[in-house]
């Protein structure tokens, strides 16, 4: 869970809410964990079903999001095929992992790897 708690302070917040990815239990300590975050999409699907223009594709894959378009309506985290978009209830906007790789850098089981 250090990489979930790594990319939450990256926004300055130290709970799981506002991460960019999730870790969860696939049945238990001895079935493993499944890591849900961004696959930095060719073609993203969650820019593809948003109404307002708010999530711009990246030159490198995935993603940006732009706050001041994103009207709420959570097309995106309905769109995404992997449920890697995440949603902050306060801001009532998706929370999209902006592939810096801080989770990566706090993995201490390298299961996660930023590659560009």
């Amino acid at each position: 869970m250090s990489c979930v708690f790594a990319c939450a302070r990256r926004f300055g917040d130290s709970g799981v809410a506002k991460a960019a990815i999730r870790v969860s239990s696939v049945g238990g300590v001895e079935r493993g964990f499944k890591v849900i975050v961004c696959r930095a999409c060719e073609d993203p699907p969650c820019a593809a079903a948003c109404p307002t223009g708010a999530l711009a594709k990246r030159k490198d894959g995935g993603v940006l999001l732009n706050p001041s378009k994103c009207i709420g309506c959570g097309n995106c985290v309905d769109a995404c095929p992997i449920g890697a978009v995440m949603w902050d209830e306060e801001a009532n906007k998706p929370i999209i992992c902006v592939h810096c790789g801080i989770c990566a850098s706090y993995c201490p089981y390298d299961v996660i790897k930023l590659v560009r």
